[in-house]
């Protein structure tokens, strides 16, 4: 027979990050009802996403720059990501790892300047 005290614990504790949550989510939505004025207008409840309002059917086709860019945030990034430990194991890798990550960076600075040289960073 399997015995259900050990089990105990976790059920609390699960308990009360519920109520913990349901607390953070719920109490400003009433204390904002009870304290705000609350008039939804058409507009307040319109979506509105990415800058742009929501005139369309929902699968258009965007504009290849929302890509482009989202790629170069994603490239430069990662980039910010691989400094900080190579920062802290240089003790470790030495003369390699400090080449390494040079040609690494200078990798993404040739990049850099491809991308702006082609007027990906341009906005109209």
């Amino acid at each position: 027979m399997i015995d259900l005290e050990q089990y105990l614990p976790i059920l609390m504790f699960l308990g009360v990050a519920l109520a913990i949550s349901c607390v953070f989510v719920f109490l400003p939505m009433g204390v904002s009802r009870l304290t705000g004025v609350h008039n939804p207008t058409a507009d307040k409840l319109s979506e509105y996403e990415c800058g742009f309002p929501a005139f369309e059917e929902p699968r258009s086709q965007f504009d290849v720059r929302f890509y482009l860019v989202a790629i170069l945030f994603i490239i430069f990034d990662l980039e910010a990501a691989f400094l900080f430990p190579w920062a802290v194991s240089l003790d470790f890798t030495g003369w390699s790892g400090w080449t390494t990550m040079m040609i690494f960076i200078g990798e993404l600075a040739i990049g850099l300047v491809y991308a702006w040289k082609v007027g990906a960073l341009e906005w109209e």
